[in-house]
């Protein structure tokens, strides 16, 4: 047992006799989930005990207190009997969940317990392996809250991750109103966005065809490809405005086996839910939203449609049955507030265009894998990814309003039901429900992939925040969240904003209306990093600015030299290529700098391995320059055969935890990272923690001694070295 560990136990213990039970919880939960000696997480828990009860969570400590009698050490299950005993005698169910008491009423009593505690501690012997559960018990034990009709929340345990239990506001007050213009016209410029590429992207492909024409003979060009599309293509996204409800209603059955929700299913689930829907919708005269769900285990739900008549609200089967009475409504409660907003509009023709463009990319990539020949195979995939490609091109118009209008939905969720305690658990327990999802299908399901910019939880983000939720906890995972003073500067190519935020945000709303939070994330101050690895970090686009800055001053300098009459160089300022050569030339020197400390030598006695995985996801401190040498063993997930030519779906599952994977090839290598997908591998390379963490292969191995390269430095200069090629190109010849 390491001395951080012990360090850990000692200070929960020192927090608890201060009666500092905040920290004492946060300390302790962390021991108890993440330490790896089994006698010491035992203890941590018997100290919980203590703690929960102390604190007037009742329902944990007696939750605590069921799981440590079934434990084979035979001191602590009989101090645990004895514990479990005086607390549902004090505390008998009809009276849980209104007192504000504790079990240990005086602080002599207290320090009694808490000397027990040591006392066990230092008695008792190191016990055997935990029992072994069936799957009855199991259902027994809780890691979500079930919620009667009366309100009145039961907890239960499930794996390794304890929660709080945080309650609901009885009365709350309206949360202060915000000003929509913003999102509004992030809505209309996302739009617009969208509008432009799609024009820009048909322009192309007309003039391709043209020029193709032209170059073969005996044919001529096709005049109507001439002409600007502009005026038609914005007739084209009038009518799909317009028509958006119903023809994605139509796709979602087509494609996704969308069935119709009835209210009565829905109540079976979540009867607050039902009420939350009335209570929203009748007081502005709107009719119910049309409810639908989709056969999908990973829990979800997501809006379209442009007015209240027209509103649909779809959830899947994974979040009715994977989430608790209270925290289906608050999701639903999220979803209420996007009705009649221009932003859900947005989002509603966006999903219209990008589906059946990712449907085509699939379709193309199905073909080529039925093709035998290898030559034809390649090339229909390459084509395939090439779609793949422009999909990504348009989705990436709508991420940033994406990541915007989801802070509007929290806090519309949260005051629609007074429950912001039970949104974080629902958020949270989305995320591990799609990481759960991912590890069983063992790729990305295309339905998470496709619907990503209107789920509540993204699914990149659920892979590492979902997937060890178990060997940590909560406040520890989103540390880097919270703390990372340059976190932001990190979601440029995320579709949701990041977790830790968010829930904190929903703490606050909790505190506004005096309930205790699920998350103790409200006192953590941003650290304070040296500017330097920042800097380094983003190298390359300061390279861009100074390279800008320079074209100017070069030009400056030459026009004063012509003022003088020195010297005559007017293409320099008649001819403003010249810039975009300088900016290249920038980018490709501040790349040049990045690399050394972006790809740092692989040595063997520096490696670390999946059992460092926690610690390497917690740290706050840490930016994608700062990468970690590593090398994980575990069970390659992701995308077989042409449908992952890019590596855009490759994940290794470490134990239970789930890592993205980067991958670069060489062009025409016969062996892929792909092709060893569903095999066991030993994967060595950089990880690396932005918003969402992922790892940079160097070698990928098999149990039978294959082996595959991921050249990122070598790709990485090649890039650097043609760019300020093409850069000096356009000086020389503007």
């Amino acid at each position: 047992m390491s001395s951080h560990s012990k360090s850990s136990l000692e200070a929960g213990l020192a927090a608890l006799k201060q009666e500092d039970y905040r920290t004492a919880k946060i300390i302790l939960e962390d021991v108890a989930a993440r330490d790896s000696d089994i006698h010491r997480s035992l203890q941590a828990q018997v100290a919980l005990v203590v703690a929960y009860s102390k604190d007037g969570e009742i329902q944990m400590a007696i939750a605590v207190c069921e799981s440590l009698t079934q434990t084979n050490n035979s001191q602590i299950k009989q101090w645990a009997e004895k514990s479990l005993k005086q607390l549902k005698k004090k505390y008998p169910q009809q009276q849980l969940y209104s007192t504000g008491f504790v079990a240990f009423e005086s602080s002599k009593e207290e320090s009694e317990r808490v000397e027990q505690i040591e006392e066990l501690i230092s008695s008792s012997t190191p016990p055997p392996p935990p029992p072994s559960f069936s799957s009855s018990q199991l259902k027994k034990l809780p890691a979500q809250i079930q919620t009667k009709p009366d309100g009145e929340q039961v907890a239960h345990k499930q794996a390794n991750i304890h929660w709080r239990l945080g309650r609901r506001a009885k009365v709350w007050q309206p949360l202060p109103k915000r000003n929509f213009l913003r999102l509004r016209l992030l809505g209309v410029g996302t739009f617009i966005a969208l509008f432009w590429v799609v024009r820009g992207l048909i322009q192309l492909v007309m003039k391709l065809i043209n020029d193709i024409l032209v170059a073969l003979p005996f044919l001529e060009p096709i005049q109507f490809l001439y002409k600007n599309p502009t005026l038609f293509l914005l007739g084209i996204f009038t009518i799909l405005t317009a028509v958006s409800p119903w023809l994605i209603d139509w796709l979602l059955c087509r494609f996704y086996a969308k069935k119709t929700l009835s209210r009565e299913t829905l109540n079976t689930y979540s009867r607050e839910s039902v009420r939350v829907l009335q209570r929203y919708c009748q007081p502005r005269g709107w009719k119910l939203p049309q409810l639908g769900i989709l056969p999908i285990v990973a829990p979800i739900a997501f809006t379209f449609g442009h007015l209240p008549r027209t509103a649909h609200i779809v959830v899947s089967q994974g979040l009715l049955e994977q989430l608790a009475d209270d925290e289906i409504a608050a999701i639903v409660g999220c979803q209420l507030g996007q009705i009649a907003r221009i932003d859900c509009t947005v989002m509603s023709v966006m999903v219209l265009v990008t589906i059946p463009v990712y449907q085509l990319y699939q379709w193309i990539c199905q073909q080529a894998d039925n093709i035998p020949n290898r030559i034809g195979c390649t090339v229909l995939g390459i084509i395939g990814n090439g779609v793949y490609g422009i999909w990504l091109l348009l989705t990436g118009t709508g991420l940033w309003l994406s990541q915007k209008r989801i802070y509007q939905n929290d806090r519309i969720g949260a005051e629609v039901t007074g429950n912001p305690n039970g949104l974080i658990r629902g958020l949270l327990k989305s995320a591990i429900g799609i990481a759960n999802n991912i590890a069983n299908s063992e790729q990305t399901p295309w339905q998470l992939e496709t619907l990503n910019l209107l789920i509540p939880v993204g699914y990149k983000q659920s892979l590492s925040l979902g997937s060890i939720a178990a060997n940590t906890t909560f406040e520890s995972l989103l540390m880097w969240d919270c703390l990372n003073p340059y976190r932001q500067w990190f979601l440029i190519n995320n579709s949701h904003p990041l977790m830790g935020e968010r829930l904190r945000e929903l703490c606050k709303i909790a505190e506004y209306w005096h309930v205790e939070p699920e998350l103790y994330l409200e006192s953590q101050q941003c650290l304070k990093l040296k500017r330097e690895s920042f800097l380094l970090q983003i190298s390359p686009f300061l390279g861009i600015l100074f390279g800008a800055a320079s074209a100017l001053l070069f030009r400056l300098a030459w026009y004063a030299a012509f003022a003088v009459h020195l010297i005559n160089l007017k293409w320099i300022y008649d001819d403003w290529k010249f810039v975009t050569g300088f900016m290249l030339i920038g980018f490709s020197l501040g790349s040049l700098i990045r690399i050394n400390s972006l790809f740092v030598d692989i040595k063997s006695e520096d490696l670390q391995t999946s059992e460092s995985l926690p610690e390497l996801f917690t740290n706050p401190a840490t930016l994608p320059i700062n990468s970690t040498a590593v090398e994980f063993s575990g069970k390659l997930l992701g995308r077989r055969g042409s449908r992952n030519y890019l590596g855009q779906d490759l994940i290794l599952q470490v134990g239970l935890s789930l890592v993205k994977l980067h991958h670069v090839s060489w062009l025409g290598q016969s062996l892929n990272a792909q092709d060893f997908i569903g095999r066991r591998v030993s994967v060595t390379g950089w990880l690396r923690r932005g918003a969402t963490p992922w790892l940079d292969i160097q070698t990928l191995k098999t149990q039978s001694g294959k082996m595959v390269n991921s050249p990122h430095p070598i790709w990485s200069t090649i890039l650097t070295v043609a760019t300020f090629a093409w850069g000096a190109y356009i000086i020389l010849t503007s």
